[in-house]
């Protein structure tokens, strides 16, 4: 009692297929293929590295002024 044998399954089945029909299933069963499919070439898209900036791409570069003037530190507000 409440083990589940082979044919507890094969019961399952045999109403699956009465309740769906042997289309539906293999259209639901291609379904699922083809999701599994999708999902394993976004996993392998996702692993292949950016390429490399290249030459032709404008860099932007930042200029740090060394001569320039620090600026006084701003004085925090009080509230009385």
């Amino acid at each position: 009692m409440g083990g589940v044998s082979i044919w507890h399954w094969i019961v399952v089945g045999v109403i699956v297929m009465l309740l769906f029909g042997r289309g539906k299933v293999s259209e639901l069963m291609g379904d699922v293929a083809k999701g599994i499919k999708s999902f394993k070439k976004g996993m392998a898209e996702d692993e292949t590295p950016p390429p490399p900036p290249t030459a032709a791409t404008p860099v932007d570069p930042k200029i740090i002024d060394a001569q320039a003037t620090p600026s006084a530190p701003a004085k925090a507000e009080t509230k009385a």
